[in-house]
């Protein structure tokens, strides 16, 4: 007996989706793109589960997660105790704070990129100089723009608190005796400045207890990206119009405006947008340079290949002694290309959610998205001016778009948001 795909090879689709009780796709909507398009189209969706971290034993493990969840919203962390992660990602901005530049303890120097679908990344920061979502978490807490704290005083603050210390125990086991003031001061952390008092004060600890406080660090960083994994919504307006054209479902064919079916014939065709922003998530993952001047009086920002650098160099990155399984991220880290090629290059943001996540770009240049596709529809003459590394060529493959292209576009992208995450993840709750 045959299968149905080959019934339907013999017998034509409309006719063996009839022949099953499906409705035949819309002629109206298939004759809308190539089959070269059409396949484009079906390589975006659906999206599925985020892929496995084998470098973080605990990535899926709800107690894991409901500690996460708390640590995120906790200001305990920071050295003032009022800097969370929900400062710079806002459950009610699409886990964005809206702002250009973030702001923790002081004004950082890039934007804050969404955390909804995060898990989807294969490197973490505009830069990538994080290859988990937990090793991402010790350069938060650390940098004095933002938590300006150390992992002395959040071993601390976990150990101090009844509920957290519990909660973390049931996940890892116990913590290191932090009572014990002599051997674990109140604050510390390595630092280049030696002569800084948090890193006299490490410097001061033994070899063992520093690893035991690292350790608790690094452990931080996997109970949140066990929360963060959970930071997903569900079918956008553009997924069920990809059902739609699957199964001849009119009512999901109908989830797309004509504007927007123009915009997506579009993206995947003529426009080259799915060059770079493949795949379900909407990005390949990578990094580009698409030649976006420094803006006058500001310092360039090298992107990537500062971040090479510092991936290399991270004791919590994926091969490091804190990972769960350092074979899993060997080859990941092992073919890096060199960092001069990656000057100015900026890691290809995912467009799932993209009309809630304004502004764009690693600096937050651009306030909408029109903005965003009038800079491509210029091409080359968008990057005059003060430029870090060269811009890519395979730019040139993006066409001018006219104003009814841009605004096409902007349809488009706009049936890209899903719903939000379910109430019970946008706020603090006990482990």
């Amino acid at each position: 007996m045959r299968s149905g795909a080959a019934i339907a090879t013999l017998l034509g689709g409309a006719f063996f989706a009839v022949m099953l009780g499906a409705a035949a796709p819309s002629a109206g909507d298939r004759a809308l793109y190539t089959p070269d398009e059409r396949a484009a189209i079906m390589a975006h969706s659906p999206l599925g589960p985020p892929p496995a971290d084998p470098t973080d034993a605990v990535a899926d493990n709800p107690r894991a997660a409901a500690l996460g969840q708390k640590l995120f919203f906790d200001g305990g962390l920071s050295v003032n105790g009022a800097i969370s992660c929900a400062t710079c990602h806002q459950p009610q901005r699409a886990f964005t704070d809206g702002r250009a530049l973030a702001k923790g303890l002081a004004v950082g120097t890039r934007n804050a990129p969404t955390l909804l679908g995060a898990a989807e990344n294969h490197w973490f920061f505009w830069d990538g100089r994080a290859d988990s979502l937990w090793s991402q978490v010790p350069y938060v807490i650390e940098n004095p723009r933002e938590f300006g704290s150390d992992r002395l005083h959040v071993a601390h603050a976990l150990y101090e608190d009844p509920s957290l210390r519990r909660a973390y125990e049931q996940v890892f086991g116990p913590m290191p005796p932090l009572a014990e003031s002599a051997r674990f001061p109140a604050h510390g952390r390595p630092e280049d400045d030696e002569t800084a008092p948090a890193a006299r004060a490490w410097g001061a600890m033994t070899a063992v207890d520093r690893d035991a406080v690292d350790r608790v660090f690094a452990n931080v960083g996997k109970a949140i990206e066990a929360y963060e994994r959970k930071l997903t919504g569900g079918p956008s307006p553009f997924d069920r119009y990809v059902e739609g054209l699957k199964t001849g479902d009119r009512a999901k064919l109908a989830m797309l405006s004509p504007a927007a079916k123009r915009g997506l014939k579009l993206f995947v065709g003529a426009g080259h947008c799915d060059l770079c922003h493949s795949g379900p998530d909407f990005s390949d993952g990578e990094f580009h340079n698409i030649g976006l001047p420094v803006p006058p009086g500001e310092d360039k920002d090298t992107g990537r290949a500062a971040g090479i650098a510092e991936l290399r160099a991270d004791s919590f990155n994926g091969i490091g002694r804190f990972s769960d399984d350092p074979s899993a991220a060997k080859d990941k880290l092992a073919y890096l290309p060199s960092p001069q090629s990656q000057l100015g290059a900026f890691k290809t943001p995912s467009l799932r959610n993209v009309a809630l996540t304004a502004p764009y770009m690693h600096d937050g240049r651009f306030k909408t998205l029109r903005d965003v596709l009038q800079f491509y529809a210029q091409g080359a003459a968008a990057s005059q001016g003060r430029l870090v590394g060269a811009r890519e060529e395979t730019l040139a493959l993006v066409p001018h778009f006219t104003a009814s292209q841009i605004s096409d576009l902007t349809a488009f992208l706009e049936q890209l948001d899903s719903a939000p995450p379910p109430p019970a993840l946008t706020r603090a709750t006990g482990p």
